[in-house]
């Protein structure tokens, strides 16, 4: 992720911090809860993007979705950001981790 985007997760946090009045620890367990708030909202939307409810019929777009998405992995890394100074690096070292993981079955011997 580039550090400008970082930076503007810092300043959300930031932001997030000086409008806050309670107390750190309470804090931050609602921006790691804020997650499944985010998560639902696209699970709504992927529902209205194909119709599957009858009443309503096809009420998103993918844009949608693709939008709820991003509200999904800014909360996250705003959350991962309220728990460590060191998002970025946390971030980094688990990103590689999975990739290792994940990328190791398909590798020649």
């Amino acid at each position: 992720m580039e550090s400008s985007s970082w930076d503007s997760i810092d300043r959300l946090v930031g932001w997030l911090d000086g409008a806050s009045a309670l107390p750190p620890g309470e804090e931050r367990l609602l921006r790691i809860l804020k997650l499944s708030e985010e998560a639902g909202e696209v699970a709504q939307a992927v529902i209205g993007a194909t119709g599957q409810n009858p009443r309503k019929g096809v009420t998103n777009g993918w844009d949608d979705v693709e939008k709820e998405l991003c509200d999904v992995v800014v909360s996250a890394l705003v959350a991962l950001r309220t728990l460590t100074p060191d998002a970025a690096g946390v971030f980094a070292r688990r990103l590689t981790a999975i990739e290792e993981r994940s990328l190791a079955a398909h590798r020649e011997p």
